[in-house]
């Protein structure tokens, strides 16, 4: 592929003048004149029929990382615990991460059964929703799926930039009153509708790698930045639609984000290349974010088998198919746990349910969450020092 042309369209620019709603006596007066002047926004080319070409070494390392994605879903789709929620949620915190958005395990476990309603753990969780969504919609991805990805993410928290493409202008970096002195202005809105129609028209194509093929329909949406917030969650939120779309992946979410996490500021300078008509850096930040994905996803899977077959040795006299047996993989799966869940998941009555939880707390599988007389919650130490142990790995550079 020597001398191969293998540029891609880049970003070009608009002149387009800046309409404030602010006053002049809320900013210094340079900044109010600079605000009287054109800004640039970007024109973002169609790629719906565009040739994808790379290196050959590139197009070979792109390869040898889906097909570990995909050996990664098979093996780890059928180990015996419910790992799929785990490793849900695990990417969706990674996701969030990069955004700046943190949490521990075990605040995320509690808002997702209801004992923690604000901070950052209850963003998170609406992470979890937008993974769940694009998962969902992987099949029928059009406006109306991508818009739903978002609303899946922001609803509760910010229910009026939700539900369609955004009408106003956007920018990354510079000043909170006008985009002039932004590090990246995406389109204005006009013209963001006709720029996902042209992305959705790509990510209908059946004719390209596949690995390359979800890089570059990222990068694409970054760059329409088609909604007021959300846009980075909701665009990593397309990366696993796409993933089970193309049949990488059957049975979990690879946990990709946290292999971009790992390479954060590398993974912006891609997608400011792919913006410049350099498509190769932002492909590579993904091939690398796979191999780091895979090796992070098998430890937490490794983690979570050795957990079960502890609890499981821990409870060998306990009989096969009790309440407090099954209880074991619903631990798993949601590592804080109050009477209220296991009572709605495992179909028991309220004693019933109180019962199996004493059984595990009195066998070492789970601990008390607080010492409250009602609404008592159970933590298991061992889930929650694994999925840390994830989140940790992941911020390695």
């Amino acid at each position: 592929m020597e001398g191969m042309d293998i540029r891609w369209p880049a970003v070009a620019s608009e002149s387009v003048q800046w309409r404030s709603r602010l006053s002049p006596d809320v900013v210094t007066r340079r900044a109010w004149e600079e605000m009287q002047l054109p800004y640039q926004a970007s024109i973002v080319p169609e790629i719906g029929g565009a040739s994808l070409r790379l290196p050959d070494a590139v197009a070979a390392e792109a390869g040898d990382a889906a097909q570990a994605l995909v050996r990664f879903d098979e093996q780890v789709g059928h180990v015996n615990a419910p790992f799929a929620s785990l490793l849900l949620r695990s990417e969706s915190a990674s996701s969030s991460q990069i955004e700046n958005l943190t949490s521990g395990a075990r605040a995320i476990a509690e808002a997702e059964i209801g004992e923690r309603s604000t901070g950052n753990a209850a963003l998170i969780l609406s992470n979890v929703t937008a993974m769940q969504a694009a998962l969902d919609l992987a099949d029928h991805l059009d406006d109306d799926s991508v818009i739903a990805m978002q609303r899946a993410l922001l609803g509760q928290s910010r229910p009026d930039i939700t539900g369609a493409y955004r009408d106003e202008q956007v920018w990354i970096g510079g000043s909170d009153h006008s985009p002039h002195r932004a590090s990246f202005v995406p389109p204005v809105a006009e013209r963001v509708p006709a720029a996902m129609r042209d992305l959705l028209r790509f990510t209908a194509r059946t004719d390209l790698a596949v690995l390359p093929f979800i890089a570059v329909a990222h990068a694409q949406f970054e760059t329409i930045h088609p909604f007021v917030d959300g846009n980075g969650r909701t665009g990593r939120a397309l990366v696993q639609s796409l993933l089970r779309h193309t049949g990488v992946t059957r049975h979990v979410s690879v946990p990709l984000s946290a292999g971009l996490l790992q390479q954060r500021d590398r993974y912006f300078e891609a997608l400011s290349r792919y913006r410049e008509g350099d498509i190769v850096p932002v492909v590579e930040v993904f091939c690398s974010a796979a191999f780091a994905a895979v090796g992070n996803g098998r430890q937490l899977a490794d983690d979570i088998a050795d957990v079960r077959d502890r609890w499981l040795e821990q409870l060998s006299t306990v009989r096969r198919g009790s309440t407090a047996h099954r209880l074991v993989d619903l631990a798993l799966e949601h590592p804080v746990l109050n009477s209220r869940v296991v009572e709605q998941r495992l179909g028991v009555p309220a004693k019933t349910a109180l019962a199996a939880l004493t059984r595990l707390q009195d066998a070492g599988v789970l601990a008390p969450g607080n010492s409250r007389a009602r609404n008592r919650i159970w933590v298991a130490p061992l889930v929650i020092a694994a999925l840390d142990a994830f989140a940790a790995r992941s911020v390695r550079r």
